[in-house]
């Protein structure tokens, strides 16, 4: 299994549970597809897009289940980043954890090997 991750802020995923899919940030919405990063991505994308910012959840999502709707892309430096083409079916998601900001500063992410 592949697994993507999302950062999002808590009330707007509370609306994304509500409605039963994620039809993303503004960003996304501005964009035309969902942001996710991979494991090796997700802190850094915490760090450029979210410094500072608490209240946020980190997403798990299995890439696997998202179809031809999720393309890898060039992006930051060049690397590939998952961009999925559709509203995120929530059942396509593994887990939902808090992403406080830590003493520092930066934010404290949990084990991504769940």
């Amino acid at each position: 299994m592949h697994v993507i991750y999302k950062i999002c802020p808590a009330l707007l995923w509370q609306t994304a549970e509500k409605a039963g899919s994620f039809a993303g940030a503004p960003i996304d919405v501005q964009d035309g597809y969902l942001h996710f990063s991979t494991g090796k991505q997700v802190r850094e994308t915490a760090a450029k897009h979210f410094a500072g910012q608490n209240d946020l959840l980190l997403i798990a999502i299995d890439a696997d289940s998202l179809g031809h709707a999720l393309r890898y892309e060039p992006s930051r430096g060049g690397d590939l980043f998952p961009h999925l083409y559709a509203p995120l079916n929530l059942s396509a998601v593994l887990w939902v954890k808090p992403l406080p900001l830590g003493a520092d500063g930066g934010h404290v992410f949990p084990d991504l090997s769940q």
